[in-house]
Formats: structure tokens, C-alpha cells, sequence
């Protein structure tokens, strides 16, 4: 006999399908919904924040194993209220299950408050205002039988947490280091003061000051506050209206990326989430902007109909579900893609030296641990030192979804650079807001753009005054213009400008091709062989006579023009070589536009050819009527620009 079925036929006699005790029920639903001290942090801000509060107070001790106490100013309880709140599913954001399909609360499921209680001792003190503060206590989801107590106090409420787990050891043993625990309760607590810069938060760690954010309603100032001065500046604001959706917020420009995604946040509705339509929106938008696994710092929140969205999709309410999809997706990315056009991407020198550290970051991972060296064009322009920084603690964990935070010393937590040295360099607000608004180029000291009200392209600027002033290492083009000296990379503005004809953007010019005096056998193996024969089509679209001729190889008949000719295998072997690199990697990149990427690429000048007066001049023309002029297709910046009061002062004239 079986064991299984030994232990069947031994069961005692009766029921053996019974209803749980509230107090086993309790410390199930925790399990949902306190998976560590910051889901305490953040249940508990959330319900500050439905009650009104407008100042909250957050204390931690032991990384908030010990230690979580909350008090805010907001609109408080009555004692009723407040012994009811214990019970599992009691809340005051729902009547009806109608209540259900357009929640405008953070909070709504009635869990939070009898979870965190069951596995803990829980102490909640609270006034609505009419009288003195009801007190009532909690240990490991016992209610004392003393009952509630009172005591003088404002209107408010007041929760207290001690020895989280006490009862659940098997619990704090999943639990993480102190350090990624403190930094999973900070992140709570920014995310929660990004939504809502209008209310002042302030966290005491051990007793010291690790974040404080003024409450003034300046989203801008609040991410200074959160995460500090250098990581606000390069921001872009983002105000735009689709689909019934409205985009608010800020996104960073493309020469200021970080490894993770620890810096992109995004709210539906003021609520903090991570949804794959909206991630997959986002790295759509910067795409063509920024080098693969970068990622520029975003701060959005989708403003829509409550009803057009589902939040009750899971027990920590960190996931929605859109009514369309699609709408959501298509708001998010022509939200960011308008602020980048809108706002002019051409860098400055310092922003070029930032870019192409990113981009070698990208390129290279395992440099993510080693002192890049510094740019060699930024050190000419006197920009050198401070680019090639080894990684900060600020940068965050290289996990992709990690928190911006990292310690200090002496034990004091703060996020990114900023606490403890006010606005950094002396900045003050104003001047931070100012600078994060204007064109990136600005901050090189370039007056703002003009304004293209008639729908010429952003890089018409260019055009204006433009004079040619010749070629530097034969792979700049010196332009003089009347923004001052645009220096052109040769290689990377003519791989947008076959980028776009290729896709299309500049419409279905027919691509000049050249016959082969003899065809050419391309050979490849197995894998890269069947990938290039799904592809064939698309291969076609962009100059190529190409058919298969056995299991593993290729005839190539006529090739694109701007080919050199000794070079057309070589551009079929390299694009067959990253064709079974993307099925590897399993990047996202479609296969399409990684044809005409790579394709670009290799019709491209290359540095160190020499170029005529005639062929700059033409080059310069088609760059500044392209679609996007910013950057190449790999994400490199095209044109770095220097101001005449830049000049001027690195002269000292």
C-alpha cells in the first residue's frame, strides 16, 4: 500500500473540508499583500494619501524590520471607523461592486490594514478631528481585550509597526539584505511623491534625514528632491492629449541614459505602475534616440476615464489593464517623441562626450563596472574629466528593475546625489527649472530655436547662413551657422539619411542599384541561411539581387549602388551575422528595421574618406531635412554644436 493512500485511509473521521480562522485567513492575505517592509510603507502612504494628507511623516528603524511608523494631517478617523478598519475588506472606497469598474483610490480592497496587523505588532492611533485620538493596538493579529484607549492629539492618524514577521519567522528569512530593503522602502516612498508633488514627505532612517520633498506641487522639484539635481536637468516636459488620454510629466533627453529602468516611472491616474504596453511604448518612442539597453530617466502619468481602466488585477494593485490597449500604447509614445522634437536634440559637447559613453556602456556591458576614459573630442573642447566617472551608487542596480537608491556613509540613505547638498553647485529651483526646459544645445549656451510655425524641419537652422567650413580628420564636417559651429559626423548623418529613404520616411524613391559584372556566392551557415531566406523580400527592398543556390548559400546578382563593390559579400555576411545575433539575444529590434540599420550603415561614408566642397554641402542639405536629425539608428549623436559664447569663453574674450 502506498503511502499517500496510508495516509488516507488513516485520516480521522469528520470534515475534512473546513473554513479557515480569521487569524489564518489574515496571515494569508499578507502574504499577498506584505511581501517586506516597503509594501508596509507603501499600503500605508497610499491610505495617508486617500484620506487627504498633505504632510507625511515616515520613520524606519532596522530598514523597517523594526520599525515602521507613519503619521500624516489628514482627515483622520472616528473610533468606529477605526476599530472597523481591523476587519478584512472593510473599506470606505467601495459601496457597490458598480464601485468596482471606476476606482479613483489608491486604495480599495480592505486588506491592507488586517494583513500588516496579523504579522506584526500594530499600534493605530487616529482622530477625525471631533475629539480626542482612539488608540487601539494589535499583536500578531490578536486585538488587546483592554480596547481602545484615547489621548490628545490633531486630527490625523498615526500607524505604528513593530517586529514585522515576529510570528512568521519563516517569513523573515526570504527577506534581503538591509540594504536592498531600505532601498525598496525609499523607492515606495518616491514613487508616491512623484504622483503627488503637491504633498510633503519626509523619511527619518535610524533617525537621520534620508529623503524630504517640499510638497510645493512642482513635479520638477520633487524629482530634485527625490533624485537629485543632475538627474533633473536634462528632463523635457511631456503635455499632450490622445486617444481621451492625457501624457503628463517629464522625459529625459536621449544623452542622459542609465543601465536600468530604475529611472523610468509611470502613473495611471496617480497610481504607480508597470505595465509591458506602456514599457514597450517608451522604448518605441526612444528607439532611433538612445543606444539598445539604455534607458533615458521618464516620469509620465496617463490621465484618463477611471472606467477605461481596470485596477483590480492584482492583490498589490502595482499592474492595469487598459480598456484599449493600444490607445494607451500609441499615447505614451507620441507623448514622448513629440516633447523630443519639440524641444531640439541637438548636444552640445558635453552632451555628445554623455551619449557616446552610453552608447560604448551599451555596446561593451562589462564595462558597467570599469572607469570609461574620457571623450577625446570633449577633452579638446575642454569638457574632459567627469564623463568617464566610474558608476555611482545613484545609477542603481543593473538588474533592469532595480531602485535609484544606494548608502552613504556613516549609514545615512539618500536618493541619487542630491540630500545633503541642497540643489547641488549652488542651483537654485528657478534656475534647475530652466535649464531641464530648454533645448539641449542650450545648455551649451545656444539661444533657444526658433519657432518652426511653418512647418520647416527642425534642423533648418543649419540651412540659415550656412557656410561649409571644410573637413577635420577627414570625419567632421565643419559647418559655420548662425547657432554658431555645428561639427557633423560624415558617417553618422549619412546613415540617417539612407535610413530614412530605405524605411521610407522620405518616401518610395527607388533604391539605384548596380549589376555585377559576374555573380557572387555568399556563403553562410545553416541558421543564418534560413533567416536569410525569410528575409529575402525585405533584403530585395533595399538593393540587393539575391536567391538562394543550395542549403547554405546565396547568389548575389546586382547590389546597391552606393556599395562598394569589393564589399557587397562582406554587407551580407555582416547582416546575416546580426540577424541570428537578434534570434540569440532575443532583442525585440524587427528584423526589418535591423535590415535597414545595418544596410545604412555600410552604404554610409565612412570616416577617413575625403569629401568635396560639393559633397559636404549636399550632405549638410539632405541631414537637415530628414525626419530625425538627431541621431543615428545605433542611437549616436549626429551633430554636437558650439556656441559663439562658448568659444568666446574658453578663449577668455
Amino acid at each position: 500500500m502506498s503511502i499517500a493512500s496510508t495516509a488516507f485511509t488513516e485520516a480521522p473521521i469528520g470534515p475534512r473540508v473546513r473554513l479557515l480562522d480569521p487569524r489564518t485567513v489574515n496571515q494569508i492575505a499578507a502574504g499577498e499583500v506584505v511581501e517586506r517592509p516597503a509594501s508596509v510603507v507603501k499600503e500605508l502612504v497610499e491610505n495617508s494619501l486617500d484620506a487627504g494628507a498633505k504632510h507625511i511623516e515616515i520613520a524606519l528603524e532596522g530598514c523597517g524590520k523594526r520599525l515602521v511608523r507613519i503619521a500624516d494631517d489628514g482627515a483622520g478617523m472616528s473610533p468606529e471607523d477605526a476599530r472597523m478598519a481591523l476587519e478584512r475588506h472593510a473599506t470606505s472606497k467601495l459601496r457597490t461592486v458598480d464601485d468596482l469598474g471606476g476606482v479613483a483610490t489608491l486604495g480599495f480592497r480592505g486588506e491592507a490594514i488586517p494583513s500588516i496587523a496579523s504579522v506584526s505588532r500594530f499600534r493605530l492611533a487616529t482622530s477625525d478631528g471631533s475629539g480626542a485620538r482612539c488608540v487601539i493596538r494589535v499583536e500578531g493579529g490578536r486585538l488587546e481585550e483592554a480596547g481602545p484607549e484615547f489621548e490628545p492629539g490633531p486630527q490625523g492618524t498615526e500607524v505604528v509597526v513593530e517586529d514585522l514577521f515576529f510570528n512568521t519567522p519563516a517569513r523573515l528569512k526570504f527577506l534581503k539584505s538591509d540594504a536592498t530593503e531600505l532601498s525598496a522602502c525609499l523607492d515606495a516612498v518616491v514613487k508616491a511623491a512623484l504622483a503627488r508633488p503637491d504633498v510633503a514627505f519626509q523619511v527619518r532612517h535610524n533617525g537621520k534625514l534620508a529623503l524630504r520633498t517640499s510638497g510645493s506641487g512642482d513635479l520638477l522639484e520633487a524629482i530634485v528632491d527625490a533624485w537629485g539635481r543632475d538627474i533633473a536637468r536634462p528632463l523635457l516636459p511631456v503635455d499632450t492629449v490622445a486617444a481621451g488620454i492625457r501624457v503628463v510629466g517629464f522625459a529625459g533627453q536621449p544623452h542622459a541614459t542609465r543601465p536600468t529602468r530604475a529611472y523610468q516611472l509611470v502613473f495611471v491616474n496617480g497610481r504607480p505602475v508597470r505595465t509591458r504596453t506602456i514599457l514597450a511604448a517608451l522604448d518605441q518612442a526612444f528607439r532611433e534616440f538612445t543606444p539598445e539597453r539604455r534607458y533615458p530617466t521618464v516620469v509620465l502619468d496617463l490621465r484618463l476615464d477611471p472606467s477605461r481602466v481596470d485596477v483590480n488585477v492584482s492583490p498589490t494593485k502595482s499592474e492595469v489593464r487598459f480598456e484599449h490597449e493600444g490607445a494607451a500604447f500609441d499615447a505614451v509614445r507620441h507623448a514622448v517623441r513629440a516633447a523630443l522634437h519639440a524641444h531640439g536634440l541637438v548636444p552640445g559637447a558635453e552632451g555628445a562626450a554623455m551619449a557616446g559613453q552610453a552608447l560604448r556602456l551599451a555596446e561593451t556591458p562589462n564595462l558597467l563596472d570599469q572607469p570609461a576614459a574620457d571623450d577625446a573630442f570633449a577633452r579638446l573642447l575642454g569638457f574632459g574629466g567627469g564623463f568617464g566617472a566610474p558608476k555611482t551608487e545613484g545609477d542603481g542596480p543593473r538588474d533592469g528593475h532595480g531602485s535609484p537608491f544606494g548608502p552613504l556613509a556613516g549609514g545615512s540613505w539618500v536618493g541619487g546625489p542630491l540630500l545633503g547638498g541642497a540643489f547641488g553647485h549652488g542651483a537654485s529651483r528657478s534656475e534647475l527649472a530652466f535649464q531641464a526646459q530648454m533645448p539641449l544645445g542650450a545648455h551649451a549656451g545656444l539661444p533657444e530655436a526658433d519657432a518652426l510655425s511653418d512647418g520647416k524641419r527642425p534642423f533648418d537652422f543649419l540651412l540659415r547662413n550656412m557656410r561649409v567650413v571644410g573637413q577635420l580628420f577627414n570625419t567632421f564636417i565643419l559647418v559655420e551657422t548662425a547657432r554658431g559651429l555645428a561639427i557633423v559626423d560624415q558617417h553618422v548623418a549619412h546613415e540617417r539619411i539612407l535610413y530614412e529613404y530605405l524605411c521610407g520616411m522620405r518616401g518610395k524613391a527607388a533604391i539605384e542599384t548596380q549589376e555585377l559584372l559576374e555573380p557572387q556566392t555568399l556563403h553562410v551557415d545553416r541558421r543564418a541561411a534560413a533567416l536569410l531566406e525569410e528575409r529575402l523580400d525585405e533584403i530585395r527592398a533595399v538593393g540587393y539581387a539575391i536567391e538562394p543556390f543550395g542549403v547554405e548559400s546565396f547568389l548575389v546578382r546586382s547590389v546597391p549602388a552606393a556599395v562598394k563593390r569589393g564589399a557587397a559579400i562582406k554587407v551580407l555576411q555582416d547582416l546575416a551575422d546580426e540577424l541570428v545575433d537578434g534570434v540569440v539575444s532575443q532583442r525585440l529590434q524587427p528584423t526589418r528595421e535591423k535590415i535597414w540599420i545595418t544596410t545604412s550603415c555600410k552604404m554610409a561614408v565612412k570616416a577617413g574618406d575625403p569629401l568635396g566642397l560639393a559633397e559636404m554641402e549636399k550632405l549638410i542639405v539632405e541631414l537637415a531635412t530628414t525626419e530625425n536629425p538627431y541621431t543615428c539608428p545605433h542611437g549616436r549623436p549626429i551633430t554636437v554644436l558650439v556656441s559663439p559664447d562658448e568659444l568666446m569663453r574658453r578663449f577668455k574674450r
